[in-house]
């Protein structure tokens, strides 16, 4: 399936109950909730304060620093987010989309949000003039990877993930 097909072609996509909003003041204490347990799927845990921070922050400057969608069931429960940061590509010289975030609780999985987040997500990308939504998971995370598959992402075997913690303090080797 195509981003084509995600966002206006397949029924499973976007014939979701409940609505895909972008997140506002009023929805970040359900957006916390789920934060939380993504977090906890993943064994991290940084402060309320910090996660609500970076939240406020999207809600601040959505067109510099990425934005928030959360989706609702049909009851208007929130059921599951997805966090979009922008960025540029040096390799292609355009802006590009990094969904770092994507969750579903696990009585609402199945329900086609998930896909209808990344819909939605391919949808602000092209509103922005992104070339491309891309997104990580972990390898052990074989639901989301088939998902991912199904939508028809492709996974890029050109590249390995490498990060480097930056500790508080000095800024240069020198200081």
């Amino acid at each position: 399936m195509s981003a084509a097909a995600l966002t206006g072609g397949d029924a499973r996509a976007v014939r979701v109950g409940g609505v895909i909003a972008t997140v506002t003041d009023a929805d970040l204490p359900e957006l916390l909730l789920l934060m939380r347990g993504y977090c906890d799927f993943y064994e991290v845990d940084p402060s309320d304060d910090t996660l609500l921070a970076m939240s406020r922050t999207l809600i601040d400057d959505p067109e510099l620093e990425g934005t928030q969608l959360l989706a609702r069931g049909d009851d208007g429960r929130a059921v599951g987010f997805a966090t979009i940061f922008w960025t540029w590509s040096t390799l292609s010289a355009s802006r590009l989309g990094v969904m770092n975030d994507l969750f579903v609780v696990a009585d609402a999985r199945g329900g086609g949000h998930a896909d209808a987040l990344i819909a939605a997500c391919v949808e602000r990308c092209r509103e922005r003039g992104a070339t491309e939504l891309a997104w990580q998971t972990a390898q052990t995370n074989l639901r989301a990877r088939a998902l991912y598959e199904r939508v028809g992402a492709t996974r890029d075997e050109r590249w390995l993930d490498y990060s480097l913690d930056v500790p508080p303090g000095s800024t240069t080797p020198d200081s």
